[in-house]
């Protein structure tokens, strides 16, 4: 095992006090300070568990139901500044809830953001998982280098943002083993999560593109992939919010949709 390198309970702190000092960035639906026009409370992020290694389970698709008509909305890497802080705006205009799934490679596209992100992410808006540092194939990697990729990416979320990705990562391209998957479930990442839907945007698309694969793919227990690195979306959003709204479906984080936490990991 590799020694981890960051202190959590000090980033923690750090956190916390960070989320204190912001303004205007509480969640629709917080209880009002005492003062007129104050800014909301943000909760306090919980502590950073440390690892709850254990068998690893692939998912793809959410619970469905007669009722259930929640959707995941996931969002990886993060090549393109601009296209990250779309998806920034967006959930902090709308209130729309969004599963991000950073590299933290793509350091300077996310860390402008995280004084906007941590309150999202302490109300349970925003939830953020482990799509490794660098994006490399994991099959083509050692396990010494497919813990590191994983490692590296949690202690770069908690320093960034306060929070552990653990139980979830997702293998960059959607490859991984299952040899793969159990080294990840003895550092805590018990689900592997890939998708069922997607934007196909990975590449560069046209907006017609794009809106026939959200027409083709929104769906109730839908986990939807999406990127942060063409700029196509980012003329989309009221667009994908009133087709959500059509459809009557409820966008959740992961931890939602599967009755997990960050509080323990």
């Amino acid at each position: 095992m590799l020694r981890r390198t960051v202190d959590r309970r000090s980033l923690l702190m750090l956190a916390v006090g960070t989320a204190a000092l912001l303004s205007g960035c509480g969640h629709p639906g917080d209880t009002p300070g005492p003062t007129p026009g104050a800014p909301a409370a943000v909760p306090p992020l919980p502590p950073v568990p440390g690892p709850h290694p254990g068998p690893n389970q692939v998912l793809s698709h959410g619970p469905t139901g007669a009722t259930d008509r929640r959707i995941a909305l996931t969002v990886d890497d993060g090549t393109a500044p601009d296209v990250v802080a779309g998806y920034v705006d967006f959930a902090q205009r709308t209130g729309i809830h969004l599963t991000f799934s950073p590299n933290g490679t793509y350091n300077r596209s996310w860390a402008p953001h995280a004084p906007v992100l941590r309150p999202l992410v302490a109300t349970g808006q925003v939830q953020i998982i482990n799509h490794t540092f660098t994006h490399r194939d994991l099959r083509k990697l050692g396990d010494a280098d497919r813990r590191t990729e994983l490692e590296r990416n949690d202690d770069w979320v908690v320093t960034t943002f306060g929070v552990t990705t653990r139980p979830y990562y997702r293998p960059p391209f959607g490859f991984h083993t299952p040899a793969i998957d159990a080294l990840a479930g003895e550092l805590g990442y018990t689900r592997t999560v890939l998708w069922d839907g997607s934007f196909s945007d990975s590449e560069t698309v046209t907006p017609e593109f794009l809106m026939g694969m959200a027409r083709k793919y929104l769906q109730p227990g839908v986990i939807n992939l999406g990127h942060a690195n063409h700029p196509t979306i980012l003329g989309l959003f009221d667009q994908v919010t009133d087709l959500i709204r059509q459809r009557q479906l409820t966008p959740v984080t992961l931890d939602e949709m599967f009755g997990t936490s960050r509080a323990t990991g």
